[in-house]
């Protein structure tokens, strides 16, 4: 997968890989230090349209999980099969909320840029850098197209960052000199380009985040 989109993404023309000038800003002073993962089943529709507002100001991604009905659920237009792998097994309320911090590593730093939607395509960046040492077996970038949904403008009570493609694992060598990943997501269908957005992270073989980083708000860990 990541050597085909490597290959589209070096075929795409200029327009398509301006990368958004935000992302080359500096790291803000209050970098996120908890990730909050919302899993949602396909098949429970009142858990999209409900949620409760969360405390403090974590990073958060929702990811909505194919259900037992398969593309008959409600939500299964929104539905990514790597969700499943990661959400694991879901309660029968159909939901489960999942928060993680952030562990600091010293030299670690990691951005990623995103390119305008061109052509059912958005070109996406990342950049992994860890000074002077090396990552443990395992570890892994992973790069994900996100649709920031604003509270009530899809039937959903509070804002949603729902993760609409994810791209990964993807290898992290050359970490010394840094370690650069450039890849070409298809907009799926039904996703407001304009809505959409480039997060990616690095995580451990455990499944433990260790840093991530938003190209709308240029986030990064060093």
């Amino acid at each position: 997968m990541s050597l085909n989109m490597h290959r589209f993404a070096r075929s795409l023309p200029a327009p398509a890989l301006v990368l958004a000038a935000a992302a080359q800003a500096q790291c803000p002073a209050s970098v996120p230090t908890v990730l909050v993962e919302r899993f949602i089943s396909a098949d429970c529709e009142v858990c999209w349209a409900d949620g409760n507002a969360l405390v403090g100001r974590p990073f958060v991604l929702d990811w909505i999980v194919p259900g037992t009905r398969g593309d008959e659920a409600p939500l299964a237009a929104a539905a990514i099969v790597e969700a499943t792998a990661r959400a694991g097994a879901l309660p029968h309320a159909g939901s489960v909320e999942r928060r993680q911090t952030l562990p600091p590593k010293q030299g670690l730093r990691i951005s990623v840029e995103d390119g305008p939607a061109w052509n059912g395509y958005m070109a996406l960046r990342l950049r992994v850098q860890l000074g002077g040492d090396t990552f443990a077996a395992g570890t892994a970038g992973y790069l994900a197209l996100v649709e920031n949904v604003p509270a009530g403008d899809e039937g959903n009570s509070i804002e949603r960052n729902l993760v609409r493609v994810l791209a990964g694992p993807l290898l992290l060598d050359g970490t010394r000199a840094g370690t650069e990943h450039l890849l070409a997501l298809r907009v799926p269908f039904g996703a407001k380009a304009e809505r959409l957005g480039g997060v990616g992270w690095v995580q451990a073989a455990s499944g433990q985040v260790v840093a991530l980083a938003s190209a709308n708000a240029a986030h990064c860990a060093s």
